[in-house]
């Protein structure tokens, strides 16, 4: 599955250029504060899309309807998350199923 390019933004890390994206409006899940915000990268070069990466964050998305305080997303938390789904196995270029990594601990879910 390919990104949308609008709304995705661009990141090299170790000389691969890569686009990710947050979803604009939360999931009712994640309007609650009931589940942590989630974004999504892939290779950015390439005719054929490969493998998604979708990644868990640990803090709420910033459009929540609860009002609990959010952190932006900074370009170094994407870059070291490439990084670690690289080394777990994540293959930007290969087709195949979404790989998913999970970096919310310590995130707590709103009453």
């Amino acid at each position: 599955m390919a990104l949308n390019k609008k709304g995705s933004r661009r990141i090299t890390v170790d000389g691969i250029e890569y686009r990710w994206r947050i979803r604009r409006k939360p999931s009712y899940m994640q309007g609650l504060c009931w589940t942590p915000m989630t974004y999504a990268v892939e290779a950015a070069s390439g005719s054929q899309p490969g493998a998604t990466l979708i990644v868990t964050s640990g803090q709420a998305h910033p459009s929540n309807w609860v009002g609990a305080e959010a952190m932006p997303i900074r370009p170094t938390h994407v870059a070291s998350s490439i990084r670690e789904a690289r080394n777990r196995g994540w293959e930007p270029t290969r087709a195949g199923f979404p790989f998913q990594l999970d970096r919310s601990s310590g995130f707590i879910a709103q009453p």
